[in-house]
């Protein structure tokens, strides 16, 4: 027979035993809390975190929308990313409003921007209406009547817009370094915004953000005349034919610079599209500038 001191001392062994073995399940093996495995700490310096990371499921934790994402580290503990997420789509147009907000453009942007330009739908369309109204209207021009004089005033109409961009938006902006975009001044009074149009047909700004002439207009319109005395029917070469011209193009020049200036301004009271509204008119503008260059 077993004493019964023996089994009292087995029993309390065992006890003791299957105490210590729930206590070591229950606490951690490290004082780092309880955390997801994308979260616990390493030796490692931790990664950025990646500025716009795809979307996590409800059931796990995160920042709220915009928010900028956290990282956590040994040594100072939760820190904000380095970069925050932003998924705001760009505006093609937008850059183009008021000129370009983070760096100068280079030849190969403007070359860009001038083809844009010419082959922009709405400058299409404005050279195709315009042209079917002018051989509407008089059938007896240089162009002539019918499908032909419609072709071949579209084709004289997309010439002079192509010269007009190359030596305007391009070439004499890249050589000059003048920022080939209107700037707009929207928080001046109404009387020095019209000033600042008026001005700015012969005083812009260059790439490196300082005043200057606007060559693209001084010298663009002479060459853009002297371009067109070539091939344009019914154009009279004479120097003050062409003297009258490049007159003609200075007065109507402003005329865009209105539209850039206010045009923003109107289409936020009335809320329309503004990129929509803005090339329209401003096309149409230059069609009719075109126009009583040509005479």
């Amino acid at each position: 027979m077993v004493p019964i001191s023996l089994l009292i001392t087995s029993t309390a062994l065992r006890s003791q035993q299957s105490i210590a073995s729930v206590a070591d399940a229950a606490l951690p093996d490290s004082p780092v809390p309880n955390l997801p495995d994308a979260q616990i700490p390493s030796s490692t310096p931790a990664q950025p975190a990646n500025p716009c990371p795809p979307a996590t499921p409800a059931a796990k934790t995160s920042t709220p929308t915009g928010a900028p994402a956290l990282s956590l580290t040994p040594s100072s503990g939760v820190q904000p990313a380095p970069v925050p997420c932003n998924k705001r789509h760009l505006n093609w147009y937008e850059r183009f409003v008021d000129g370009p907000h983070n760096k100068p453009l280079t030849p190969r942007d403007k070359a860009w921007l001038a083809a844009r330009n010419l082959v922009d739908p709405f400058n299409l369309i404005t050279i195709g209406g315009d042209a079917a109204i002018a051989v509407g209207a008089n059938s007896h021009s240089d162009y002539g009547p019918g499908m032909r004089g419609f072709a071949r005033y579209s084709g004289v109409s997309f010439t002079e817009d192509m010269t007009g961009e190359f030596f305007g938006t391009f070439l004499i902006p890249s050589v000059t370094h003048q920022d080939p975009h209107y700037h707009r001044m929207e928080h001046a009074s109404v009387k020095r915004r019209i000033g600042h149009a008026l001005l700015q047909t012969v005083w812009t700004q260059g790439d490196n953000g300082k005043g200057m002439l606007n060559y693209a207009n001084l010298i663009g319109f002479a060459c853009d005349d002297a371009i067109a005395n070539l091939y344009v029917p019914g154009r009279e070469t004479a120097a003050s034919a062409t003297a009258r011209r490049y007159a003609v193009s200075f007065g109507t020049a402003p005329i865009d610079n209105f539209v850039n200036e206010f045009l923003p301004d109107v289409a936020s009271h009335i809320h329309v599209q503004i990129i929509l509204l803005q090339r329209i008119i401003n096309q149409v503008a230059d069609r009719e500038t075109m126009n009583s260059s040509s005479q």
